[in-house]
C-alpha cells in the first residue's frame, strides 16, 4: 500500500524514492510483522486462554511428559503470525502485483481450513478435529486454483515446466500435468510443516529459514539481470514476494518469542498449515519447487518418517521409529525437547546451504 501511496510521488518528494526498492521494502516488512507480533501478542493469547479453557487437547499416546508440560497451553496461535503477515504485507506490497495475491489465497486459505481444524478440536475436546478427507480436499481445491493462475501468469516455456537445480537449461515440460505437480508441492508442504509442528519452537524456525531462503531466490528470480547471471530461470514480477518473505520472518520471530520453551501459545494448524502452504506457493510461483525439498528437507525428513512408520507397521506389525514425527523417535530415546528443538534448527541451516548453493553450482 505504501508503495502504491508513496512511490508515484517520488519526483516531488526526494525520499519516498526509497520504497521503489524490494530489499528496503521488505526490511520493512520484517519489522513491521515483528512489532504488531510484539504488540498483539499478549492481548491474543489472553482472550484465546479465556476462550479456550483448558488449551489444547493434548494426544494420550505421544510422549509422556507432553500430558504434563503441555496441558492447558491453548492453540491457534497462528492467528497472531496471520494477522502479523497480512497486515505487513498489505502494508510493504506492490498491491497490483499478481502473485502476492495467489501466495496469500493459499496461506490464508489454508490457514482458515486449520482454524476450522483447532476449533473443533478445541470445542470438542478431541485432537481429531476436522475429517482428514475433507481437509486434505479443501487443500487441493485451494491448490489447484492457485496452481490455475500461475500457470496463466507466468511466461512461456516456463508456465506449465518443472525447472532442475543444478541444470541451467534444463526445463521437463509436463503440460497439463504440471497442475497436479504444483498442487501436491503445496498440499505436501503445508502438511509437512504441519507434521513437524509437534515441540516448541521446532516448526517455526526452520519456516523462518526457509522464507529467508525464498526472499533471496524471489528476488533473484524476479531481477531480469541477476537472473541471467546466476543462469535461473527469470519469472518477471516474482521478486515482490521478498517482501511477502520479509513479513513471514518477521511474524515467526515475533511469534517465536511466545512460543519459546516452555510455550505461552501454540500455533495449531492455524498456524502451520498456512506456512506450509505459503512456502510451496512461493516454490511455484519461482519455479523453485524442487529446490523447495532440499531448503525444507527437515519437513521431509519428518513427513517421510510417519509414511515409513506406517508402512512399515501394517506390512511387518513392526515399528521402525519408536514413535513418529521424527522428533518424537529422539524425544522416547531421552533427548531433553530443547535438544531435539535446537539439533533439528540446525539440520534446517545447514539444507538451507545447500539449496542456497543450487543457484550457483549449475
Amino acid at each position: 500500500m505504501l508503495y502504491n501511496l508513496l512511490y508515484p510521488l517520488a519526483d516531488q518528494v526526494g525520499i519516498f524514492n526509497l520504497f521503489k526498492y524490494l530489499t528496503f521494502r521488505t526490511g520493512g516488512a520484517v519489522l513491521t510483522s515483528l512489532v504488531i507480533s510484539f504488540l498483539a501478542g499478549p492481548p491474543v493469547i489472553r482472550w484465546l486462554r479465556r476462550k479456550q479453557g483448558h488449551g489444547q487437547p493434548i494426544r494420550t499416546d505421544g510422549p509422556e511428559s507432553h500430558l504434563l508440560t503441555k496441558k492447558g497451553t491453548p492453540t491457534m496461535g497462528g492467528f497472531l503470525i496471520l494477522m502479523a503477515l497480512t497486515l505487513s504485507t498489505l502494508l510493504w506490497v506492490d498491491l497490483t502485483n499478481p502473485y502476492v495475491w495467489i501466495v496469500m489465497m493459499v496461506t490464508l486459505g489454508y490457514g482458515l481450513i486449520g482454524f476450522t481444524d483447532d476449533y473443533l478440536k478445541v470445542s470438542k475436546r478431541n485432537h481429531k478435529g476436522l475429517p482428514g478427507r475433507l481437509k486434505l480436499a479443501s487443500q487441493i481445491v485451494i491448490a489447484l486454483a492457485a496452481s490455475s493462475m500461475v500457470v496463466r501468469l507466468v511466461p512461456e516455456p516456463l508456465s506449465h515446466a518443472l525447472a532442475v537445480p543444478f541444470f541451467k537449461n534444463v526445463l521437463l515440460q509436463l503440460g497439463w500435468g504440471y497442475l497436479a505437480m504444483a498442487t501436491f508441492v503445496m498440499v505436501g508442504a503445508s502438511n509437512a510443516v504441519n507434521l513437524t509442528d509437534g515441540l516448541d519452537g521446532l516448526a517455526t524456525v526452520p519456516v523462518m529459514i526457509a522464507a529467508g531462503v525464498f526472499a533471496l531466490i524471489s528476488y533473484l528470480v524476479g531481477h531480469a539481470v541477476f537472473a541471467n547471471y546466476l543462469q535461473i530461470h527469470h519469472v518477471p514480477g516474482s521478486g515482490e514476494l521478498a517482501v511477502f518473505c520479509g513479513a513471514l520472518v518477521g511474524a515467526g520471530l515475533g511469534f517465536l518469542w511466545f512460543n519459546a520453551p516452555p510455550a505461552m501459545v501454540f500455533m495449531g494448524d492455524t498456524g502451520s498449515l498456512a506456512m506450509g502452504g505459503a512456502l510451496g506457493a512461493m516454490s511455484v510461483v519461482t519455479k523453485h519447487e524442487i529446490v523447495l525439498a532440499i531448503v525444507g528437507g527437515l519437513f521431509v525428513l519428518e513427513t517421510v518418517s510417519v509414511i515409513v512408520q506406517v508402512a512399515s507397521f501394517k506390512l511387518t506389525g513392526k515399528r521402525v521409529f519408536r514413535m513418529a514425527p521424527l522428533h518424537h523417535h529422539f524425544e522416547k530415546k531421552g533427548w531433553a525437547e530443547p535438544t531435539v528443538v535446537i539439533r533439528f534448527w540446525i539440520i534446517a541451516g545447514i539444507l538451507a546451504l545447500a539449496g542456497l548453493s543450487t543457484l550457483k553450482l549449475r
